[in-house]
C-alpha cells in the first residue's frame, strides 16, 4: 500500500519571553492569519488559533514527517520575523524558548475549538501560568514548580 494515512492533533502553546503583554488585540487576527500560512506551507493545517496578550494555543493536524518541535520552531522564527517587519516599535519582542504541546484524539478536538475560542474570557478568571499547570497535571506531565515558565 502506498499511501500514508493520518489524524495528528496537536495542541501547541507558548507565551511571549517572559510573558510580557505584547501581542496587542488589533495586532492578532492579521498574526493569525500569517501563522496560518505558515503552517499551510508546511502542508500542515491549523484547525483553530486564538490567545491573548502574552500567548497562544494552536490547535494543529501536523503531516507525519513534521515532528511537533520542528513545528513550534518554524512557527515562532517566522512569526518573530513578521512582528518586528510589521510592528517596528515590538524590536525587543520574542517568543519564550520552549513550548508545550499536548496530543488530541478527535473525540475531544471540538471541545478545545470551543475552549482555544474563549480564550479571553477563560483568562479573566485564570492566569496563564495556573492554566499551564492544569494541562500539564491533566496529561502527566511532571515539570519543575519554579521554572516551568522559562
Amino acid at each position: 500500500m502506498g499511501h500514508t494515512f493520518s489524524n495528528l492533533l496537536n495542541h501547541i502553546v507558548f507565551s511571549t519571553k517572559g510573558r510580557k503583554n505584547l501581542l496587542y488585540k488589533d495586532m492578532r487576527n492579521s498574526l493569525y492569519s500569517y501563522i496560518c500560512g505558515i503552517a499551510e506551507a508546511e502542508n500542515c493545517q491549523i484547525i483553530k488559533i486564538a490567545g491573548i496578550e502574552d500567548h497562544i494555543h494552536i490547535l494543529v493536524k501536523l503531516k507525519p514527517s513534521m515532528a511537533p518541535s520542528d513545528f513550534a520552531r518554524i512557527i515562532k522564527a517566522n512569526s518573530s520575523k513578521w512582528i518586528h517587519e510589521q510592528y517596528l516599535n515590538l524590536n525587543d519582542f520574542s517568543w519564550q524558548s520552549g513550548f508545550s504541546c499536548f496530543s488530541v484524539s478527535e473525540s475531544v478536538k471540538d471541545p478545545l475549538i470551543r475552549y482555544i475560542d474563549k480564550q479571553e474570557n477563560h483568562h479573566k478568571r485564570i492566569p496563564f501560568k495556573d492554566e499551564l499547570k492544569i494541562f500539564l497535571k491533566k496529561h502527566g506531565i511532571h515539570y519543575d514548580q519554579e521554572h516551568f515558565l522559562d
